[in-house]
């Protein structure tokens, strides 16, 4: 499933080798062995706020660019990063109404110079809102969101049941 993520932002966005890429709620760091996999090497910083992910990132792959931080607490420049991506982390029901993760990816695209690509479940499916620790998103509410920043995004949710997937590129 993770890996059908990837590929799903990586189809959809413009992000090639020697690029940089910041990968929020990047867990192990798998994106960044995955990327090379797939014949792009990119200029690759991972972030999370999970400790114990991040030593076992370190551990296998020795030398990759973690830091502990929430993207909020997190204060790089505007424009600091090419492509700002996030696979995965914001699934957790906070039971704030999705707030913090609206946050999330408006900051997300003050960072990056070139886009944005991300994941989020699907609240139309019938399985995520049964699920009391899971938070959906409508891909309306997420397609509103974001279509002030740029004319140039795009959506998919026809490649697993109940997720979709979101790109908002910056304007040249």
């Amino acid at each position: 499933m993770q890996e059908r993520r990837f590929q799903i932002l990586l189809e959809m966005s413009n992000l090639d080798s020697g690029q940089s890429l910041l990968d929020v709620g990047c867990g192990f760091g798998d994106l960044a062995a995955w990327l090379a996999h797939q014949g792009r090497s990119v200029d690759y910083t991972g972030i999370d706020i999970s400790p114990e992910l991040l030593d076992e990132g370190r551990r296998q792959y020795p030398g990759l660019r973690l830091i502990e931080t929430d993207l909020l607490d997190f204060d790089p420049p505007p424009g600091s990063y090419d492509w700002v991506w996030l696979s995965g982390t914001l699934n957790r029901n906070l039971e704030d109404n999705g707030r913090y993760a609206r946050s999330v990816i408006a900051r997300m695209f003050s960072v990056c110079r070139k886009g944005i690509a991300f994941n989020l479940l699907d609240a139309r499916d019938e399985w995520n809102r049964s699920r009391w620790d899971l938070q959906g998103f409508h891909p309306e509410d997420i397609r509103l969101l974001v279509c002030g920043w740029s004319e140039d995004t795009e959506s998919r949710d026809d490649y697993l049941k109940g997720d979709f997937s979101v790109v908002v590129k910056k304007s040249s």
